[in-house]
């Protein structure tokens, strides 16, 4: 079923472009991930779709009963609501009576026969359900006290009481802006998996690539005011943009050999004087003016490091607490040059604390940090409100210097260097609190990296962030010449930049862990409790000689063929699918289908890796 349709849709602010012309529909089922360049209209396009803004031109056509929830970047919160008021804030009746009887019991004043028509109420509306999942919703993107004024909540915290309101308020349309900002590792896990099995239609802005391959069935594209979609998760929308860029390019290289056969034919003084002649000549200006633009815009870091010497960062005994919570616990490391460094943890454990004293911002409370005499600290901190949004961005940028000197030992002005990093020149005279959050977030970035840092020290540079400005930041990091430490709730950063992590426990306890994000998770998921392990020890038998029970050679002898048939399985469903672009239902039977057998896969991929081992302990055994 259908929910909306967006028509013809365009949208302007001031002289600036963002939607042109725009069309698409969101069916009943839809997961969609929209991605672009910051800047480029994604926030607007959701708040067009919430109802929030108007188009230009255009319609966006709803559904009689389409129920929409939105959830934006900065979102309103009412004054004075307690959690659990602002989370049961829907129109609903069912949320009514909710709120009515939260406030009821709260207040030491009302009746007890009120209190019992409320009961009853809740009874019939099952609203004793609705109530305990809101509070598990909330528990586990970690508020626990239900009752204490929103206001007094930090950012973080009232971000996550908006995305739970969002996930508890029934919708058969479910927007979201950036919704895991804010969140650590293993509640952007929970959230990935709540989505994935949720009812309804889901259309969510994220940087978060894992999540896009995880949760979303289809991928929309805002580049230059079009959009472009795909059916699929992110890895197929890879792909197939792919293929559609080389099909760009090898179009306009046969318009451009047409072209100049058709220009030599206008340069031999041909003239108009039969019909043919007159359409050859229409087809040539018609060839001319048909011209596709093949250079895109692409953010480019090139920015020169300062040498840096044999001593880095040296953390010595360091422990630090505030009032009775202790974020760390003597905690001793010492910085390597080519450190890549990952810090994981619950919110509030102490991440951000550490990063700061490992600049030398924050004073431990004993123990002692030590920075190298060549240290060169770039700073990338979450916050951009040390910026000033009367400042124009060139003169923020100039204030690090007016020529930059780049990694090939080129001087290019601040000018050009905010031009590759996206910022064209009328945009670059703006003042700062006229550009988007990720503008403001990407200038930062450009003025942290134009100092010619030897070490990064960077707090949730993912957030706010759009994917191709990642994918570059993910390159200049692999490329940078010194250390790197990250503060980071983006996996999938994790995993590609980083080969060891500091994990926080609580109670001021550091671990560290060597490997990227994705082997610590499977390491500490292997690892068994000490007392279960001594247990194993001590019921140990005399063993016996290995070998295959009767059902496991079977399985071996058969499993290789088992497994290419089933990778052969998954190929002609993909071919098929590829033939079915345009049928929807088709498309969406065949992704069941292509799940299924690549679960099945994976089991016997597992199974594969157990008898393999086994096999090898038979062979070694003899």
């Amino acid at each position: 079923m259908i929910l909306l349709n967006i028509e013809n849709v365009s949208k302007s602010y001031t002289e600036k472009t963002l939607l042109k012309n725009v069309s698409f529909g969101i069916m009943d089922g839809d997961k969609i991930g929209l991605i672009g360049i910051n800047g480029t209209g994604k926030t607007t396009l959701l708040r067009l779709i919430a109802g929030v803004e108007e188009p230009d031109e255009g319609r966006i056509i709803r559904t009689n009963d389409i129920n929409v929830e939105y959830l934006p970047q900065n979102p309103y919160f009412e004054k004075n609501a307690t959690v659990i008021k602002q989370v049961f804030k829907g129109n609903s009746a069912n949320l009514k009576v909710l709120r009515d009887y939260e406030t009821a019991i709260s207040n030491p004043e009302t009746k007890k026969d009120e209190i019992l028509r409320l009961t009853q109420l809740m009874d019939s509306i099952g609203g004793w359900e609705l109530e305990a999942e809101a509070k598990n919703i909330l528990t586990k993107l970690g508020i626990n006290n239900f009752d204490a004024i929103v206001d007094n909540l930090s950012g973080g915290q009232k971000k996550r009481v908006a995305l739970a309101s969002a996930l508890i308020n029934p919708s058969n349309l479910l927007i979201l802006d950036e919704p895991t900002n804010h969140l650590d590792n293993e509640t952007i896990d929970w959230l990935e998996a709540y989505l994935a099995r949720r009812k309804g239609a889901l259309l969510m802005i994220t940087h978060d690539r894992y999540f896009l391959d995880r949760v979303v069935n289809g991928i929309i594209e805002l580049d230059g005011g079009n959009i472009y979609s795909y059916k699929g998760n992110y890895s197929y929308f890879l792909e197939k943009k792919s293929e559609r860029e080389e099909s760009i390019i090898a179009s306009e290289l046969k318009r451009q050999n047409l072209y100049r056969r058709e220009l030599a034919w206008m340069r031999q003084g041909a003239q108009a004087r039969s019909t043919k002649q007159k359409a050859r000549i229409e087809r040539f200006h018609d060839i001319e003016n048909s011209a596709t633009n093949l250079s895109k815009d692409k953010m480019e870091i090139s920015v020169a490091s300062s040498r840096l010497g044999k001593k880095v960062i040296e953390i010595k005994n360091v422990s630090k607490s505030y009032g009775d919570l202790e974020l760390i616990k003597d905690f001793t490391y010492t910085v390597l040059r080519d450190d890549r460094i990952g810090i994981l943890g619950s919110n509030g454990l102490g991440k951000s604390t550490l990063l700061k004293v490992f600049s030398g911002e924050i004073r431990p409370d004993k123990g002692s940090v030590e920075i190298g005499e060549t240290v060169k600290l770039g700073v990338f901190s979450q916050e951009t409100t040390h910026l000033d949004d009367k400042q124009r961005a060139i003169d923020y940028i100039k204030d690090g210097g007016e020529f930059i000197t780049t990694a090939d030992g080129t001087k290019i002005s601040a000018s050009q260097m905010l031009e590759r990093f996206l910022f064209p020149p009328d945009l670059q005279w703006n003042p700062i609190g006229r550009l988007s959050g990720g503008e403001k977030r990407r200038l930062h970035l450009l003025r942290t990296l134009m100092e010619s840092p030897n070490v990064l020290l960077l707090d949730e540079p993912t957030n706010d962030l759009d994917i191709q400005t990642l994918t570059i930041l993910e390159e200049y990091i692999e490329d940078f010449q010194g250390a790197v430490i990250i503060v980071s709730h983006d996996r999938y950063l994790l995993d590609k930049i980083v080969d060891k992590v500091f994990v926080f426990e609580g109670n001021g306890q550091i671990m560290g862990y060597t490997g990227n994000y994705s082997y610590f998770k499977e390491q500490t998921k292997e690892e068994e409790p000490k007392e279960k392990v001594e247990k194993k020890e001590r019921v140990k038998q005399v063993p016996q000689k290995l070998k295959f029970s009767y059902n496991e050679q079977r399985e071996w002898d058969t499993i290789d063929n088992d497994i290419k048939a089933l990778e052969d399985s998954i190929a002609a469903i993909e071919k098929e699918m590829e033939a079915s672009a345009s049928q929807y239902t088709k498309l969406e039977d065949l992704m069941k289908k292509k799940e299924e057998v690549e679960a099945r896969l994976e089991e016997k991929m597992e199974r594969w890796l157990y008898l393999s081992e086994l096999d090898e302990k038979i062979r070694n055994d003899r």
